[in-house]
């Protein structure tokens, strides 16, 4: 069984993590890259590659030169061009196409196993070149990296559900030396090397998970985070899932009477109260389930479910599974 991506896994710290994780906490906290793919490439134009692997979430830094990334059909979307120390966040399980223009055709293709095979059935025109380096040119003019890993658990999955397909972090709102210290020991094979990139990837997805929070379009649960009355809905919700909470309930503590605060809720965060109270369970119940020693009887205790049976009903209505169901898709 795969383990959670928290701390607290014990049938004793269920209830001390539900009541402790926060939304921001969470999704900041949700990536474990273990031994993530990463590869640096080295590329003279022309070059193209259609990327199949439907990987959950892939980070390309451009550490030099020039590179377009865009769909793989033709679907009106015209893509973006990535300079030198941008990243880009690419949301599967979508293909997409990164190439030095839109108008190369790709002449490979990497498929759900890092798989690579050229694109018409002939030589692949990229050679390795040593450790996680491959490309068609040692000394091209572009330089980037891919690394690709699944976030696991629920929790994390809510800021992968809100995630654009392509969301693109311009040099600048990334720290440089994060992507100067992966760019040099992608190529290294040292002991332990697995378990450094593995947290350099990490630190480098949630800075640029941050600098997205950040911006206008960030999820409405974010922005509602600094409402004052809101805010204040929402820490509750997060640190006590357990708690039988009403909408009654969570407007009185944020200080207003229950329709002007359904209504603020529901403007700000885009879930009416006890819709966004049954996600939030449902994803830490998701989480929880996952521990080798949790029993449904109590994570539904954990979540604020009377029984067993009210968990599963809820599970099975909103992920349209049941939770046996998806500890075995998981394991």
């Amino acid at each position: 069984m795969r383990s959670l991506p928290y701390a607290c896994v014990s049938p004793s710290g269920i209830r001390a993590y539900a009541q402790t994780m926060d939304v921001v906490t969470g999704l900041l906290d949700g990536p474990r890259a273990r031994g993530a793919f990463l590869l640096r490439s080295h590329l003279r134009a022309p070059w193209g590659m259609r990327i199949e692997d439907e990987a959950p979430l892939t980070v390309v830094p451009v550490l030099r030169g020039r590179a377009w990334v865009g769909p793989a059909t033709n679907d009106g979307d015209p893509g973006e061009f990535l300079e030198t120390g941008d990243v880009v966040l690419l949301r599967g399980p979508e293909h997409y196409v990164v190439a030095d223009r839109p108008q190369t055709a790709p002449t490979v293709v990497v498929g759900p196993t890092d798989q690579c095979r050229a694109i018409d059935g002939g030589p692949s025109p990229m050679q390795v070149f040593g450790v996680r380096s491959w490309g068609n040119d040692l000394e091209g003019e572009t330089v980037i990296i891919t690394g690709t890993y699944p976030l696991d658990g629920a929790v994390g999955r809510r800021i992968l559900r809100a995630l654009p397909h392509r969301l693109v972090l311009r040099r600048g709102d990334v720290d440089a030396t994060l992507v100067e210290l992966l760019a040099r020991e992608v190529v290294h094979d040292l002991p332990g090397q697995e378990a450094v990139l593995d947290r350099l990837l990490d630190l480098l997805l949630i800075t640029c998970l941050r600098a997205w929070l950040d911006r206008a379009d960030a999820p409405g649960w974010y922005r509602a985070d600094a409402d004052p009355a809101v805010g204040a809905a929402l820490r509750l919700i997060h640190h006590d899932p357990a708690r039988g909470w009403t909408v009654e309930m969570l407007a009185r503590e944020a200080g207003l009477s229950r329709a002007a605060f359904a209504r603020r809720f529901t403007a700000l965060v885009g879930d009416a109260p006890m819709a966004y109270l049954t996600g939030w369970r449902l994803d830490l119940a998701a989480d929880m389930l996952l521990a080798d020693d949790a029993t449904i009887a109590s994570v539904a205790r954990a979540v604020g479910y009377s029984s067993p049976f009210a968990l599963s009903a809820a599970f099975k209505r909103v992920r349209g599974v049941s939770p046996a169901e998806h500890r075995r898709r998981v394991a």
